[in-house]
């Protein structure tokens, strides 16, 4: 259990929706007078905690005080009533009477639509409930079923209208600048999408989505994304489903009118739904079901809407405002487009008959910098004497050059320099090396006298600098000779594709030389004057070839 305040606890959780999360709670103790409802101690509540992005905004905060007299004073019996509002650090939270019973949006999930006479009633006591609230200039702004509970009591069930104020508190400058609106898609006013000013209107719009929804068990427009919902909301109009009746139909289409100017009031809408409901009823007379049949004569336009505050703009503000033009002159003058401009004198306050405007002033040379003496002290002495004065002493200590990491390689000198069999000094240390060798145990290498550790005294801190002393520098290289430049042919012209051509003559050259060898050194001149080919001569070899074999190897057999 959680405490909120020093007079409510949390128990458990009912529910979460886009403004917070509502809690199952208990009284500790009664509430003050700033309360509406003092309450008794155990006495159970239900309390909405807001989002922390809602409580840490400064302004949500401030209308959330501004408007504690407007919410506590809904009180109809068709609004779940608001107890007290809590706030407690970075925690808003409303405590409203706890209604045991489901919401309209779960009802219709688990049992279907409702009938057309119950869908009317039901949503005309709704009516009622926003014409009350209308009335104290207070709007809903987020009308859906989920904000509608439905709760059981001796004339069965009763529509219960709850998040009164959640959307207007929403609606912060801070939440709102990237110009997103406050509401729900699937039930939100083309208005509200537009970002236009909002009147009770949106609400009107808002009930007949829910008295669709009701009929149908689904709202008029849907879609894969908000914006697509959104577009619908703007651009289309609602079809009429199968089941529903013409004057159910006539009440929807004037709810959902897209023109708020169109559509008619709460107390309109309630009257109107209830002569549906009438005209509707099994044991309906003819002169009724007449009179539901002409629901749209009472569904006037509603001739004066409860404005949304901050959403209207103001009289005489606005983009419709002229232009005024300031007189030139004295008293009396017309405004002279054509007039010279006018140039203000120079002067003394007060002089002439409109007083000069002040010459310009011209501030004083400033002193120059005093330069440091030599008895000053430098200013790195001032810094430490800070980081002394602050607790926060700056350890100095001169680095050894044979420790020095990036100095432990000593300077490479040139090979004719370089004696053959010197030995690096004592304090040079040896280059690392990242890969140790291979262990042979076999052959263990002899032992050599480890060399006497090398004790470091630590010198005594000082805060004054000492200057480090590097013994080992690397020579300076001599500059390289400039390369002499490059002779360039008289013909700097280049002929694309001359490498591939000087390789084409050089292989014809080739061959022409080829053929002359082959021409001169061997018998092709004397094949070519006997008439025989090439191929015939070879033919003709292989065969002596065969028989010079075939007689050496019959002579052995005889032998």
């Amino acid at each position: 259990m959680r405490p909120v305040g020093s007079k409510y606890l949390l128990e458990e959780p009912l529910g979460r929706g886009a403004t917070g999360t509502v809690w199952r709670g208990r009284q500790r103790e009664a509430a003050g007078a700033e309360a509406a409802v003092t309450g008794s101690p155990g006495e159970r509540v239900a309390i909405k905690v807001l989002k922390e992005e809602l409580a840490g905004d400064p302004d949500v905060v401030m209308r959330f005080l501004r408007e504690r007299s407007a919410l506590l004073r809904l009180t109809h019996e068709n609004i779940v009533r608001t107890r007290d509002l809590v706030v407690e650090g970075d925690l808003l939270a409303l405590v409203m009477d706890l209604v045991e019973g489901p919401d309209l949006h779960r009802y219709l999930r688990e049992h279907g639509p409702l009938t057309p006479v119950a869908a009317a009633l039901l949503t005309a006591q709704i009516a009622d409930a926003l014409a009350s609230s209308h009335d104290d200039g207070v709007v809903h702004r987020d009308l859906k079923p989920a904000n509608v509970l439905l709760a059981e009591d001796a004339d069965g069930m009763r529509p219960m209208l709850t998040d009164f104020g959640i959307a207007r508190l929403a609606d912060s400058p801070g939440l709102t600048r990237t110009h997103e609106f406050v509401g729900t898609p699937a039930y939100v006013a083309p208005e509200s999408a537009e970002g236009r000013p909002q009147t009770s209107a949106v609400d009107v719009y808002g009930a007949g989505i829910l008295l669709y929804e009701a009929l149908t068990g689904r709202p008029p427009f849907s879609g894969g994304s908000a914006l697509e919902v959104l577009h619908r909301h703007l651009n289309e109009q609602p079809r009429r489903p199968a089941g529903v009746p013409e004057p159910l139909w006539t009440v929807i289409e004037h709810c959902l009118r897209k023109a708020p100017e169109e559509r008619p009031g709460a107390v309109t809408l309630a009257r109107a739904l209830r002569t549906v409901a009438v005209g509707l009823a099994p044991t309906a007379s003819p002169a009724a079901y007449e009179a539901a049949l002409g629901v749209a004569a009472l569904l006037a336009p509603d001739p004066s809407p409860a404005p949304v505050p901050g959403t209207t703009p103001a009289a005489g503000a606005g983009d419709a405002d002229p232009t005024q033009v300031l007189p030139s002159g004295g008293p009396g003058a017309g405004y002279d487009p054509n007039a010279a401009t006018t140039v203000m004198p120079h002067g003394a306050p007060g002089d002439g008959p409109g007083g000069g405007a002040d010459r310009t002033t011209v501030m004083p040379q400033q002193p120059p910098p005093q330069q440091p003496s030599g008895d000053d002290p430098h200013p790195w002495q001032n810094q430490m004497r800070a980081a002394r004065e602050r607790n926060d002493q700056t350890q100095f200590q001169p680095l050894d050059p044979d420790q020095d990491p990036l100095r432990r390689r000593p300077a490479r000198r040139p090979a004719a320099q370089r004696p053959t069999d010197a030995r690096p000094p004592q304090h040079a240390q040896p280059p690392q090396r990242y890969a140790e060798p291979p262990q042979r145990y076999a052959q263990p290498a002899p032992q050599q006298p480890a060399p006497a550790p090398q004790h470091y005294e630590p010198q005594p801190r000082s805060y004054e600098p000492q200057p480090q002393r590097y013994e080992q520098r690397r020579p300076e290289r001599a500059p390289r000779e400039p390369r002499p430049p490059r002779r360039r042919s008289a013909n700097p012209m280049r002929i694309p594709g001359l490498g591939c051509l000087k390789g084409c003559l050089f292989m014809i050259l080739m061959l022409v030389a080829i053929v002359a060898l082959v021409w001169n050194f061997t018998p092709v001149p004397e094949w070519v004057a006997e008439g025989r080919s090439f191929w015939e001569t070879m033919v003709d070899w292989f065969n002596n070839v065969r028989d010079s074999v075939g007689a050496t190897t019959d002579g052995g057999t005889a032998g």
